[in-house]
């Protein structure tokens, strides 16, 4: 990593270092809400534009730049890793991804494969390697993966669900069948985001976007193991942000998962979650996306809250606790990264 880099607003508050101000980046930086997004996604599909390097590269590059964010973050979706496994996933136009052969039936989780080379995945490790090569050298990269039990809910589900039934049961009927998928996930997972890495991204993010309906029992039994595999694999090569939301009543298990930065969401108190993690963790979050279609100096004063909470501590960095919409006003979102900076000077 070179000094520009290392030294990165970003960097410094990962390794819990005094910075200028507070750096920010913003979960689903690229997407529907920004015209320049648009202008490309317009012409091609979504997992068109997923897998053609050049156009990933186009929108990560342009939504970092038009925001003025500290990082920039891979244009990807957590899903594509599910094809060579054996998913048969679609992404059906105003529906999101579908998966057409989810892990229902008895004996459904031998059909899963374990990666054993991402090779196939390849065009992803291209598109940061090109976003690398063409980011300001003071702007870190972030790769991401979806977390273990993430992956699994939609492998099993066959897409988004309310109240995760059909995880639930293999979970608990059969709890070999659910380690051994788990197993297969964090092995791929592993792999996939340490080749991440080694393309030029300098830190990742684990997205466990469905943790939150667990129960903290059912959290430790079922999905901290597997977690804390993966994050440990992982840690070593570059730093990792654990993210997981829905559920502030897991915060003390995600500290056992471990990471280098918690990612949190607003249903918890930014400075209640510090006090959880402890000073040895880096803390990311932790504004309601919903904020940014409040008035300007309503939104002004939902930011100074949060950084009120972060309280000056070494180690926070600004971010939503979900993504963008899609129909939000882009002028709110570059707002929040100008208050960020503006109010997060010290």
């Amino acid at each position: 990593m070179n000094d520009a880099l290392h030294n990165s607003r970003f960097m410094k508050a990962v390794r819990r270092e005094p910075v200028d101000t507070t750096p920010v980046w913003i979960m689903r930086q690229a997407g529907r809400y920004l015209p320049e997004y648009m202008a490309v996604r317009s012409k091609t599909t979504f997992i068109e534009l997923c897998k053609t390097p050049e156009l990933a590269c186009e929108v990560t590059l342009s939504a970092r730049r038009v925001l003025n964010a500290d990082a920039a973050i891979l244009f990807a979706d957590l899903l594509p890793i599910l094809e060579p496994m054996g998913i048969d996933l679609e992404y059906v136009k105003g529906e999101g991804p579908v998966i057409h052969n989810p892990l229902q039936e008895p004996g459904a989780v031998d059909r899963l494969t374990a990666l054993e080379s991402v090779d196939v995945l390849d065009y992803v490790f291209q598109a940061v390697k090109l976003i690398r090569s063409e980011l300001p050298n003071d702007i870190p990269l972030l790769g991401f993966a979806g977390a273990p039990f993430t992956l699994a809910s939609y492998c099993i589900e066959g897409g988004g669900s309310k109240n995760y039934v059909h995880t639930k049961k293999l979970m608990y009927n059969d709890t070999g069948a659910w380690n051994a998928l788990m197993s297969k996930l964090v092995d791929s997972v592993s792999i996939y985001l340490k080749a991440q890495i080694k393309a030029g991204c300098q830190a990742v993010q684990v997205f466990d976007s469905w943790a939150g309906c667990l129960s903290p029992a059912d959290y430790r039994e079922y999905v901290l193991p597997h977690t804390k595999r993966l994050i440990a694999s992982v840690i070593d090569d570059a730093p990792v942000i654990n993210f997981l939301t829905g559920n502030p009543a897991l915060l003390p298990l995600q500290k056992e998962a471990g990471g280098t930065v918690m990612g949190v969401d607003w249903r918890v108190q930014l400075d209640d979650a510090w006090n959880t993690f402890g000073p040895e963790f880096a803390i990311q979050g932790n504004m309601d996306p919903v904020s940014i279609y409040a008035d300007l100096p309503i939104l002004k004063q939902r930011v100074k809250a949060v950084l009120d909470a972060a309280g000056g501590r070494p180690g926070h960095i600004f971010n939503l606790g979900h993504g963008v919409m899609p129909d939000m006003d882009p002028d709110h979102v570059k707002a929040v990264v100008e208050y960020v900076h503006e109010l997060g000077a010290r």
